[in-house]
């Protein structure tokens, strides 16, 4: 074995590595330290029996083999590249790289191999032409909109919906010079009148946290296409196994990836989906320059969490459903709100939209807050977190965690009282989760 061989520097011709680039055969002669530093070893390139199949396969299998990437290496589990920056061949490769003549990774707050492997799965899975991943959720939902819209534009956006989305609706943007008004009510008849008049964006939370309203995603689609903008979708608290709102007419979706995502509690963030024409020329211009990207540690995380994605959201799914019939009509409890139940108002719709009701569930204690208080505290399964989509069930008071920010009016307005309680359903026992909260019901 030659010295060149021994040290890894020769690789077959034609051979092509991880950015689909063409290397010839290295010279023997040539490998010296400096060349160690290129891209002359025999990893990093995509060896061609690992390109994805023809076949329409079904998400479930694509959340464990989609986009993957392999090295030369020909490792099972996806590799992590825990890099802040890459190296070039030369000058003049760099050069082409900034001015994308050639296709190379520039920066890992740009893109990174890793983080775009959990991107390319996550868009087989929702149905999406490209996808971008973010720090967390919150740097999707500001991202998606604000790469969007400049001053003199109008955003219509839902009645409710997680605290930091209102805040970023009605305190950020107008600050920019954008007018956001949020619909009187989650009415047709509102949504018509909201969107009689020319709109930049819509966004909408659906089903809402805390409280599960739905919105009608195909009817504010129309309304918001005729007038002239694009819908997204905060798809959180259904998550991409429980419903498609592209399929149903909206033009972005985005996404809480430390929800169902991840789903165990281990790591923050976000992601982006929509057409190859937005992400590319809208969205990434913007995250280029602001930064909310996605950790390469965080995405290799991530991306081993779809593999088991939807298994865990239809067992909690069904579970959380369970707890909602349990509880509903029990003593201590005013009212139990669940998509799926049919004492909710718009269960026919949730139902017409979503393959199941969600994690999610809200409960309207009997009660005044010293007491819903001590409910909470009379757990011993449950947590209490403002978290959701965990495989632990975990419970939180909205009023004073995480809708706090908005004040009582507001609060009021969104349906949240001192009394309500927001239950994310995680892998327990039914049974158990049942009992833990009715024998909680008993220090009321």
């Amino acid at each position: 074995m030659s010295n060149s061989q021994a040290h890894g520097a020769e690789i077959a011709p034609g051979l092509t590595d991880l950015l689909g680039q063409t290397r010839a055969k290295s010279s023997p002669k040539a490998v010296c330290f400096c060349l160690m530093t290129k891209r002359s070893r025999p990893w990093g390139h995509n060896d061609p029996i690992n390109q994805p199949t023809k076949r329409n396969l079904h998400p479930d299998t694509i959340s464990v083999r989609g986009g993957l990437i392999r090295s030369g290496f020909a490792e099972t589990s996806e590799a992590l590249f825990l890099t802040s920056g890459f190296s070039y061949d030369s000058a003049e490769q760099a050069e082409q790289a900034f001015m994308e003549t050639e296709e190379h990774y520039l920066y890992s707050r740009f893109s990174n191999p890793t983080v775009a492997m959990f991107e390319e799965r996550l868009a087989l899975i929702e149905g999406a032409e490209a996808a971008l991943a973010t720090g967390t959720g919150m740097a999707a939902m500001f991202a998606s909109l604000a790469s969007l819209v400049e001053a003199g534009d109008r955003v219509v956006a839902s009645p409710a919906m997680f605290s930091s989305c209102y805040v970023v609706l009605t305190e950020i943007l107008p600050k920019w010079g954008v007018q956001v008004e949020i619909v009187a009510a989650n009415t047709e008849e509102a949504w018509t009148k909201a969107l009689a008049t020319k709109v930049k964006a819509v966004f909408i939370e659906t089903p809402s946290n805390p409280l599960m309203e739905i919105v009608d995603i195909a009817l504010v689609a129309k309304l918001t296409h005729k007038a002239g903008g694009i819908l997204i979708v905060d798809n959180v608290m259904a998550s991409p196994v429980l419903q498609k709102p592209l399929e149903l007419g909206a033009d972005v979706v985005m996404y809480s990836a430390t929800k169902h995502i991840d789903g165990q509690g281990r790591v923050l963030g976000g992601a982006v989906l929509g057409t190859k024409k937005y992400i590319d020329e809208v969205l990434k211009p913007f995250t280029r320059h602001t930064g909310p990207s996605l950790s390469p540690f965080n995405a290799w995380v991530l991306t081993k969490s779809l593999e088991t994605m939807s298994m865990r959201v239809h067992r909690m799914a069904d579970t959380a459903f369970e707890v909602a019939s349990a509880l509903e009509g029990s003593k201590g409890v005013a009212r139990v709100v669940h998509p799926f139940l049919d004492s909710h108002p718009d269960s026919a719709l949730a139902k017409k939209q979503m393959l199941k009701g969600g994690t999610t569930l809200a409960i309207q204690l009997d009660a005044d807050k010293d007491k819903t208080f001590a409910f909470m505290n009379a757990l011993e399964v449950i947590d209490i977190s403002n978290n959701l989509g965990d495989s632990r069930s975990l419970i939180t008071h909205p009023a004073s965690s995480t809708h706090r920010r908005l004040g009582t009016e507001t609060q009021l307005k969104m349906g949240i009282t001192e009394s309500t309680l927001r239950l994310s359903v995680g892998l327990e026992h039914a049974g158990d989760l049942i009992t833990d909260l009715k024998l909680a019901l008993e220090h009321l």
